[in-house]
């Protein structure tokens, strides 16, 4: 993996929104709200490239035009609210073992790779999700409101666990929020989409 580098959007448009400017750079959460339907799911599939757009997005300099798409995807890795799941196991989705600290952190038992996807609660499995894409080493992260479906309690676990993985491998982050407490604790900086814009709150 490179160095860590900023993730920047040059003028970028998708739908409704246009013009969006921003550079983040490694290490920093810049948290994103706006109404419902304002684009937010939109801006961050842009970024992935699983969405068509104009404008331009790079990372530590490289324009995602440049890449094939599943290039860009495993550098810029978006984790959406509801994950997708497609084996059986959950440890068939890790490519390694995993951290018994990282899922202490997250409120599992070191036996949970043996669960079944079925018997997982949505809370469970956005957790999973979360710990899924990090053990990929993403260079830049886009998180879709990444604690929608857990209680009180582990919202802080999971932010407490996120922040410092984003801090510790300086990973430029883009977070879509719509809880103005958390974007309070988490945000570096906090962006709202407005008719069809991005401002600085």
């Amino acid at each position: 993996m490179s160095e860590p580098g900023c993730l920047n959007l040059d003028d970028v448009a998708v739908g409704e929104l246009s013009g969006v400017g921003l550079t983040v750079a490694p290490g920093e959460i810049v948290c994103i709200s706006g109404p419902s339907g304002s684009g937010k799911s939109r801006l961050l599939r842009a970024i992935a490239d699983i969405e068509a757009h104009d404008g331009h997005i790079r990372l530590n300099g490289q324009d995602q035009q440049d890449m094939t798409g599943h290039a860009w995807r495993r550098r810029v890795i978006m984790v959406p609210a509801d994950s997708q799941w497609w084996f059986d196991s959950v440890g068939e989705h890790f490519p390694t073992s995993l951290s018994q600290d990282d899922l202490k952190a997250l409120g599992f038992d070191e036996d949970v790779s043996d669960w079944s996807i079925s018997r997982l609660s949505s809370g469970e499995r956005q957790r999973l999700a979360l710990l899924r894409t990090l053990v990929l080493k993403p260079e830049a992260l886009l998180l879709d409101e990444p604690t929608s479906n857990l209680d009180p309690d582990r919202v802080a676990d999971v932010e407490t666990w996120l922040l410092e993985q984003i801090r510790s491998h300086r990973i430029p982050t883009l977070w879509v929020a719509h809880d103005p407490a958390q974007i309070d604790r988490v945000a570096n900086r906090h962006f709202r989409l407005q008719s069809g814009r991005l401002e600085a709150t």
